[in-house]
């Protein structure tokens, strides 16, 4: 089930909210929640809801186990290491290896067409962070099946994030209440998310989708167009999936923590990554990168681990060698940042004035390029439009759009997407926050935006989030 479909909106969500809201006690809430949230991913998966429910109980058993047994703590812990991780590799790599294999020593290994289950790799890392968690002692194991069960599957979180820690909603878990302040800006949040996905990013992916799948290579002009579209899209796309995600979960009493902060307005890649999908790289900075060593070890070994964590990110990300030299791509990037373009405090967040535009500047100009390796899976392909974008002169975004009269629109939309992406908006709850009719008016652009948002739906085809595919 889509977030931006009429069936969740309409149907499933008001559904939700009204048994959740009938329900007495929280334990009841949960329960709810959970039924709900099973319903929601056996929708278009019924088949391996089964795998999602098994691993909630084993992980469920293991942690049980651990504090019961501590003298088997790092046996367990690395029973459910290999537990979780294998599932990810069964699922999400094995096809990769045997292509890998395939090209590298010339076998004929078929490959076996295993389907990718929704959301695996959200869920798994979230249910590793709270068995890493109980096995560091930072929260004690869940005790009932109920409440770790919804943790797990809660739908607005479940299929692209964040990734929620436990320690988190540990508390809410057990009690929670919904005030109406909760409710409304939650509501907000959610109506602002669907507008970010439905009236923006859709409009970006089209251009994007003619520029980067067009049978022939278009010019270097049309490529860098089509390079700031994916990046426009790929932000209000994750970005508006992850508003909805927060927003709904505020509606139902939990405070999930923001995924994004205005990314393109990094001053350094460094700063970027503080910036876009928090939750991930806090996710490997607390559960990879700081168990390496993090930076408080010799000089190779650090840039070894900066390398083995991005690599793995990059490999998190999809089965394809793109994505391992997108991983690469900015693991490079940030060693150079921090011993050589940046060495005295590896980021340029202290630069002011021109110095820093200009460091705003080539930050967006490396994101920008880094997207294209993201997006471009095949590597032939990759190549060439690599070399396209560089060769300067051989067709500009105006030829491009004349031959495709109904990229227009998208394309004209472009400047006011590139502007919503700054922090304005938080510029101008800063001078207004504290009138009245400023809260009115976002309550009220929020409502308009969601009912443009239902028109477009309505001849809209079906498009789903960008990140549901990892």
């Amino acid at each position: 089930m889509v977030f931006s479909s009429f069936v969740f909106l309409l149907i499933f969500l008001p559904l939700c909210l009204g048994c959740s809201f009938a329900a007495r006690s929280t334990r009841a809430k949960n329960a709810v929640l959970c039924a709900f949230s099973l319903v929601f991913y056996a929708w278009g998966e019924p088949v391996y809801l089964l795998l999602m429910l098994a691993s909630i109980g084993v992980n469920w058993l293991i942690g049980l186990a651990m504090e019961r047994f501590p003298e088997r703590k790092k046996a367990l812990l690395a029973a459910a290491v290999l537990l979780n991780i294998g599932a990810i590799g069964y699922f999400k790599y094995t096809d990769f290896l045997i292509g890998t294999a395939n090209g590298l020593f010339g076998t004929h290994i078929a490959a076996r067409g295993i389907a990718l289950p929704i959301g695996i790799s959200f869920y798994t890392f979230q249910i590793l962070s709270y068995v890493i968690d109980v096995y560091r002692g930072r929260c004690p194991a869940q005790r009932s099946l109920l409440r770790l069960a919804t943790y797990i599957s809660l739908f607005p979180q479940l299929v692209a994030g964040p990734i929620v820690r436990y320690e988190e909603v540990e508390r809410e878990l057990d009690s929670r209440t919904v005030t109406r302040e909760d409710f409304t800006r939650g509501l907000t949040r959610l109506m602002t998310g669907l507008g970010k996905k439905v009236l923006i990013a859709n409009q970006m992916a089209l251009l994007a989708d003619a520029v980067f799948d067009a049978p022939e290579l278009p010019g270097c002009g049309a490529l860098w167009l089509g390079a700031l579209a994916y990046s426009l899209q790929i932000y209000f796309d994750f970005s508006g999936y992850s508003d909805m995600a927060i927003g709904m979960g505020r509606m139902f009493g939990f405070h999930f923590s923001e995924n994004f902060r205005y990314p393109y307005a990094a001053r350094s890649v460094t700063d970027f990554w503080r910036r876009w999908h928090i939750s991930l790289s806090g996710w490997f900075r607390d559960y990879v990168y700081i168990p390496l060593g993090g930076s408080r070890v010799s000089l190779p070994r650090h840039m070894l681990n900066l390398l083995a964590v991005w690599t793995l990110t990059g490999l998190w990300h999809g089965a394809s060698w793109n994505f391992v030299l997108w991983g690469l791509y900015y693991g490079i990037l940030l060693i150079l940042e921090k011993y050589v373009i940046y060495p005295n405090s590896g980021k340029s967040d202290g630069r002011r004035g021109l110095a820093g535009a200009a460091c705003r500047a080539l930050t967006l100009l490396a994101v920008f390029f880094g997207w294209v390796l993201f997006r471009v899976e095949n590597p032939g392909r990759l190549g060439a439009v690599l070399t396209g974008m560089v060769r300067f002169g051989t067709g500009g975004p105006a030829a491009f759009l004349a031959e495709h009269g109904a990229l227009l629109r998208p394309a004209a939309m472009i400047l006011p997407a590139a502007l919503l992406s700054l922090p304005l908006l938080p510029a101008l709850d800063r001078r207004f926050g504290g009138r009245s009719w400023y809260g009115t008016a976002k309550v009220l652009a929020a409502g308009v935006l969601w009912l443009l948002s239902l028109a477009a739906l309505l001849g809209d085809t079906y498009n789903p989030f960008i990140y549901f595919r990892f």
